[in-house]
């Protein structure tokens, strides 16, 4: 399933996104709900973000890759680390670089969608609490993480929790190919498999600290390739089987 959010004039709603028509969705996708036969074209919807989540969770240095690029040794649990949903973008929607900020990076990662609450969940029933996988960029403001020596400020303003454009079931989330574009050109370029904790360790690690719910964000770290976001710019995120995020800069 390739489930979407979105608004038509005044009416908002789930969605199943089939080729060029979104069938609309009657009821919750993390409950009870119905495909319809009433349908848009794609053109004629904007997108919301594909949920709103209570929190979203973010893994810091999750890949082999990137630890090397930052010269730092592996670490030997998750580092975790939260963003706000006043944070969260929707797909197409503009990243607001701050003005005390000089220098706000991209980071292309997956993000994972919680589809059932869940607490002390062991690594091997971990897949069965997840709905779905989505396209997300962990922008931060690189000068602000560096100064502060703690990554709250740096990954909290608004619209730096870019995430969509829909939530796509039913794949493999520790072997998905994912790239970033800037403008077109390919900056950063990885697969999942080079995770340092897989999906099942991550879920299980962090619902061992908060109860996890429908909803909820799990963004499971950057590969190396992180690089500066400026005005005009437009930033796409492109995972193997889940799709594209496209955003712009100002």
């Amino acid at each position: 399933m390739n489930f979407i959010r979105f608004k038509k004039d005044d009416f908002v709603a789930y969605g199943s996104w089939e080729g060029n028509k979104v069938k609309v969705i009657n009821g919750d996708i993390f409950e009870d709900y119905e495909v319809t036969d009433s349908f848009y074209d794609i053109t004629e919807i904007d997108f919301l973000t594909p949920c709103a989540p209570s929190k979203i969770i973010c893994v810091g240095l999750n890949y082999r890759s990137h630890a090397q690029e930052m010269n730092m040794t592996l670490p030997e649990e998750p580092v975790l680390f939260l963003k706000p949903p006043t944070s969260a973008l929707a797909h197409r929607g503009e990243i607001i670089r701050p003005e005390i900020s000089k220098q706000v990076d991209y980071e292309a990662e997956l993000g994972l969608v919680i589809g059932k609450a869940g607490k002390d969940i062991k690594p091997e029933e971990a897949y069965d609490y997840i709905l779905g996988a989505t396209c997300f960029n962990d922008v931060t403001a690189r000068d602000l993480q560096k100064k502060d020596g703690q990554w709250t400020r740096a990954k909290s303003f608004d619209t730096f929790a870019p995430f969509g454009p829909s939530i796509v079931t039913d794949l493999n989330y520790d072997n998905l190919d994912i790239e970033l574009l800037l403008n077109g050109e390919t900056k950063q370029k990885s697969n999942t498999s080079d995770f340092i904790f897989n999906v099942g360790e991550m879920v299980s690690f962090i619902s061992q600290i908060m109860t996890l719910y429908p909803g909820d964000i799990i963004a499971t770290g950057t590969p190396s390739g992180v690089g500066p976001l400026n005005e005009g710019d437009i930033v796409q995120v492109r995972i193997e089987n889940v799709g594209t995020l496209k955003n712009y800069v100002r």
